[in-house]
């Protein structure tokens, strides 16, 4: 069976005894046959979870460290029946000296050992107690069995290569785990005994984040919890499940009776991302890696990890709140340079009424505010056609009224009429040369009007748009400065809302929420007989919501068919059918690669995210492409 790149991993915290290695060694049992029962493939332990993390100087004692040996090879023969990977934190002693050391058992094996690379110096027991490992290489033997012991180990699990290293250190100018993505290690799993204070669990949290972000890997910490001394501090059992700067899950803190954390890591974004960094310019080192062929799960288990539907808008109100803001400011800056640079008097604007020009509308308007210049400057025409409706009609004549701009009104129907007899067009014929001269059309009448005032044109088109091809080739695809060209359709709705939200006015305030719920619409054919909008884009190429959902998992993650779709079906459950997810999956590929031509010669626009179609250096992909590949697998979907 697929599983589309995932490895499911937890962080377990159990409850421990301090000092009483049987006792734990029962409880590390439990968490993992727990683990194994939901399909997890490698689970780790917080540091020292054998004794305790508080055990203090009795890890120093021969019979607790002989407690500690007896409490590995009971967990060692019990893995044999558990169909997975541990990582278990244990004080062992090899050539005289005391590591703080990660135990990695598997299939009834102890499959290697990694010290503690860089000791705490904050007055704890680390420094006291263990000798760092960060040079340390070799092999140890435990209860006559040897393994192989060392900081420069990297295992390959199953074909994923993780990496081991504790909490202390990620508090190293280089941490271990840099230097294991670097050579290779995809997923990096994190020992702790982090005492809970105030403030300190943001910081943590931020940590992590941000180490798996550098690093572009998935990140699995575990810290001590239950069951510790609380003779100079408390542990909360603060565990964390981390990807590429995404906090995936996070454990309960202070749960009594322990915790156990789950999440799948997605391998392949990892390797898509590290395919465009420059993570791994970073110093190698002489690395052992060491091959596992670890159990597999009894049984397929369910995706544990939230599949966000609409992947460019945050779910968290305030986050989004603060992305438009930047995202406008970026816009309008962007809008800025261009009018200072070429000298332009004014910007000229084709207002239909819709969701793409209201939001250059928006930006034009704070551009000027910006560069303290007249909005009388900013020129915006409506160019009422065949289909325009009552409705946006009237909402593009109060937006500009009501912004203070200068407004202008040409109709196109007669010059498209007259075209359409010039070239041949039988009357009734509403076919794309139909739709087509009327977009042209407009473009034209704004290039003309531009020249006129000294201005430059200001393009309307989004990223989604683009990505399907659905807009005319030197039409409404062609401007002076692109603003909204990098900007996905989902987000400029909640862009669009957000400037109704901080709008003073109350007539525009709700002209604004008027055009946010009006169907998306070219308007090139004649309306219904109500008057109302009959030519719905949504309607022909596909809800919006999916598409920038398919083309931020293809171009930004770069997810095959297959996987796209499986997620599709996890996000939009309940909302669309497979079926009906897979008819508008075959029609983005299908059209993203025969629309490519009108992308390379996309005019400039800023770039406001990651995923930008830009041809000069946002998408680099030939014209003639062929979409064979893509369309082939989801033939095998159908």
């Amino acid at each position: 069976m697929d599983n589309y790149g995932f490895l499911k991993v937890a962080a377990a915290i159990p409850s421990v005894k301090v000092a009483d290695c049987a006792y734990n060694a029962s409880q590390i049992i439990a968490r993992a046959e727990e683990a194994a029962g939901r399909g997890v493939e490698v689970v780790l332990f917080p540091e020292s979870a054998v004794t305790g993390a508080t055990a203090g100087d009795l890890r120093r004692q021969p019979m607790l460290l002989r407690g500690v040996t007896e409490a590995l090879q009971q967990i060692r023969k019990a893995s044999r029946k558990i169909p997975l990977v541990m990582i278990v934190g244990a004080p062992l002693r090899r050539n005289d000296r005391l590591y703080n050391c990660a135990v990695l058992i598997a299939d009834g094996r102890i499959q290697g050992v990694v010290p503690q690379s860089h000791l705490s110096d904050d007055g704890r027991w680390d420094s006291r107690l263990f000798t760092p490992g960060v040079e340390t290489t070799g092999r140890i033997s435990i209860d006559g069995e040897e393994s192989l012991f060392g900081s420069d180990l990297i295992f390959m699990i199953n074909g994923v290569e993780i990496g081991i290293e504790f909490g202390t250190d990620l508090d190293a100018v280089i941490p271990p785990s840099s230097l294991q993505c670097a050579n290779g290690a995809k997923v990096i799993f994190s020992l702790a005994a982090r005492s809970a204070g105030v403030n300190r669990l943001e910081r943590l949290e931020r940590r992590i984040a941000e180490q798996s972000s550098r690093t572009c890997s998935a990140y699995v910490y575990a810290s001590a919890g239950d069951g510790e001394s609380s003779t100079d501090e408390v542990f909360a059992g603060e565990a964390f499940i981390a990807e590429e700067g995404e906090i995936l899950s996070r454990a309960r803190r202070f749960a009594i009776g322990g915790e156990l954390v789950v999440a799948d890591v997605d391998i392949e974004r990892v390797e898509f991302a590290r395919s465009r960094t420059t993570h791994t310019q970073i110093p190698e080192g002489n690395f052992r890696h060491i091959k596992i062929e670890a159990p597999l799960p009894l049984n397929a288990a369910a995706l544990e990890r939230r599949v966000d539907p609409m992947p460019f808008v945050p779910a968290d109100r305030e986050k989004c709140n603060a992305r438009c803001e930047e995202i406008f400011a970026i816009q309008a800056h962007g809008l800025m340079q261009r009018l200072r640079h070429t000298h332009s008097r004014s910007a000229v604007i084709g207002i239909s009424g819709g969701l793409d020009s209201t939001l250059a509308l928006l930006v034009a308007v704070r551009a000027f505010d910006l560069m303290e210049m007249d909005r009388r400057q900013i020129i915006g025409v409506t160019m009422p056609g065949f289909g325009t409706t009552g409705r946006t009609y009237d909402n593009a004549l109060k937006m500009m009224q009501g912004l203070g701009i200068t407004v202008r009104e040409i109709p196109i129907r007669k010059a498209c009429e007259q075209h359409f007899a010039d070239i041949g067009l039988p009357e009734g014929d509403h076919s794309a040369a139909f739709e087509n001269g009327q977009a042209r059309e407009r473009t034209q009448i704004l290039m003309d009007v531009a020249n006129m005032e000294g201005g430059l044109v200001v393009g309307t088109g989004d990223l989604s748009e683009l990505a399907l091809g659905w807009a005319t080739y030197n039409g409404d695809q062609m401007s002076m400065y692109g603003v909204n060209a990098s900007i996905p359709k989902t987000l400029v709705r909640h862009l669009v809302r957000r400037a109704a939200e901080l709008e003073p006015s109350e007539e525009i305030r709700l002209t604004l929420l008027d055009v946010v719920d009006t169907p998306v619409s070219p308007e090139l054919l004649p309306a219904d007989a109500r008057g109302d909008i009959a030519q719905k884009t949504e309607d022909l190429v596909g809800p919006y919501e999916l598409h920038d959902f398919f083309l931020h998992n293809f171009l930004g993650r770069g997810y095959r068919p297959a996987k796209i779709l499986f997620l599709a079906e996890i996000a939009f459950e309940g909302v669309y059918t497979r079926p009906t997810i897979l008819k508008w999956l075959t029609t983005f590929f299908r059209r993203f690669f025969t629309q490519q031509f009108k992308r390379s010669a996309l005019p400039d626009g800023a770039a406001t995210g990651r995923i930008s179609l830009s041809p000069r250096g946002g998408w680099l992909m030939p014209s003639d492409a062929s979409a064979k590949v893509w369309l082939d697998e989801l033939d095998k979907l159908k």
